[in-house]
């Protein structure tokens, strides 16, 4: 099939080239004329394990293109997938205008008959906004062609999104038009020939979907972060708590890890965004205003761990910091917990030496040159006369280290874990002080 990608970000992207692997043609289009540039050469402006070989081996086969031309991508797919950004706006509401541009973009070139697809996650009643925008430009151009609309929500998490892509758990598609829902089911035929994963309902439950999804699993988050507040006054191990209800089938493991809070694109942004929509229709979701109100103090809680341990003016300390990104596997560091720690350290006079496997040179976009970060090139370098190691990120290597060379490497022998990544026992057993989040 002939497929069109608005907007090359981190959805517009996996979506593309995945598409392109099971044999599509595929052209994604990009006003950012250097990230195209990237991106024809195969080399990618994001971290996601597996898809810059992808984007090269669909690029070489011909099934994949990238341009900046809008007519181009506008004539070329029966299919449309709007991609782009849906940034919040100071009130927290997702800010349509990319959203509303590319419809109007695909309103003002297309020649034939289109099924306009929003793939990026936006509020209910998006679709009707982008049918308006569509048929007003169609009318510009006293033009009658026929279009649908149809609202298909990514469930990509950072750091597996090829592999989430190419194995769905669910493929929602919100549309009450036949003709759409029967080129959607052909287009995602290749990812379900296991079982029917492709689940058909109307518009609007499915824009409420990949919010209800996302409100879901950060709340899960923040309760069990409070959970393990309070077990660490109770005397109670959030480990033990957490296998007793996870065993629970009715509730299950996933999303029971306590830590630092919840960061990324996504959660943050959502959470917000679905709360506003229901403000705008006179509905108040407590549930979620707790839910967001507990992370932003929970992205504090080893700033306040280390204050109590070493007072409140930290002057002269200076503290490794293992992990940047919000969550292992990519280099994206929007909300993350990192950000708290690194100036609320510096606001106590603090320095810091950081490491992350992937996400250094973003550190570097967001904080410069400044001085009082120091980028480190293994997790041991950071380590190199530190008082004290604070861990951000779960990031598989550093769930063995060698505690013998922490303690030797660290002015003081202690550790901060905002992901309890070890047995405490093990850890103090060792030589070392060990605060972990709600263990013992």
């Amino acid at each position: 099939m002939k497929v069109s990608i608005i907007g090359t970000g981190y959805v517009g992207l996996v979506t593309g080239t995945c598409l392109a692997e099971v044999g599509n043609d595929v052209v994604c289009l990009d006003l950012d004329e250097r990230k195209i540039g990237m991106l024809k050469q195969g080399q990618i402006p994001i971290y996601e394990p597996g898809l810059e070989d992808m984007v090269q081996r669909n690029q070489a086969a011909g099934r994949l293109r990238f341009t900046t031309d809008i007519a181009e991508s506008a004539a070329h797919g029966t299919i449309q997938f709007i991609a782009v950004g849906t940034p919040p706006d100071e009130d927290g509401s997702a800010d349509l205008q990319y959203v509303v541009s590319a419809a109007r973009a695909i309103g003002q070139h297309m020649n034939d008959y289109k099924v306009i697809v929003d793939k990026s996650t936006v509020p209910v009643g998006t679709a009707d906004k982008v049918r308006a925008a569509v048929q007003e430009e169609l009318q510009k151009r006293a033009s009658n062609l026929d279009f649908s609309v149809v609202s298909n929500p990514e469930f990509l998490k950072e750091g597996a999104a090829v592999e989430d892509f190419m194995r769905p758990d669910r493929i929602v598609v919100g549309t009450d038009d036949a003709r759409a829902t029967e080129l959607m089911r052909t287009l995602y035929a290749p990812f379900q020939r296991n079982h029917e994963r492709l689940i058909v309902m109307d518009v609007k439950s499915a824009e409420l979907t990949k919010y209800a999804a996302n409100a879901m699993l950060a709340t899960r988050i923040s309760f069990m972060n409070e959970l393990a507040n309070l077990a660490e006054i109770l005397g109670a191990d959030i480990e033990h708590v957490r296998h007793g209800i996870g065993s629970d089938p009715r509730i299950g493991y996933h999303f029971l890890y306590p830590g630092c809070g919840y960061g990324g694109s996504c959660f943050p942004k959502d959470v917000q965004a679905l709360q506003r929509t229901a403000r705008a229709n006179g509905v108040e979701l407590q549930v979620l205003k707790a839910v967001e109100d507990a992370n932003d103090l929970q992205k504090h809680i080893l700033l306040k761990k280390i204050t109590e341990r070493f007072g409140n003016d930290l002057s002269g300390r200076r503290f490794a910091l293992w992990g940047l990104a919000f969550k292992p596997n990519t280099d994206d560091m929007r909300e993350a917990p990192s950000r708290v720690l690194i100036e609320g350290l510096w606001q106590r006079g603090a320095t810091v030496a950081a490491y992350d496997p992937a996400a250094m040179e973003e550190t570097h976009r967001i904080y410069g040159d400044d001085q009082r970060i120091t980028l480190c090139d293994s997790p041991m370098a950071a380590m190199a006369g530190a008082d004290a190691l604070a861990i951000v990120t779960e990031w598989k290597e550093f769930r063995a280290p060698d505690f013998a060379a922490i303690k030797s490497s660290l002015k003081t022998p202690v550790i901060f874990d905002g992901r309890n990544l070890y047995e405490p026992k093990v850890v103090r057993e060792q030589g070392l002080e060990y605060f972990p989040i709600g263990r013992l």
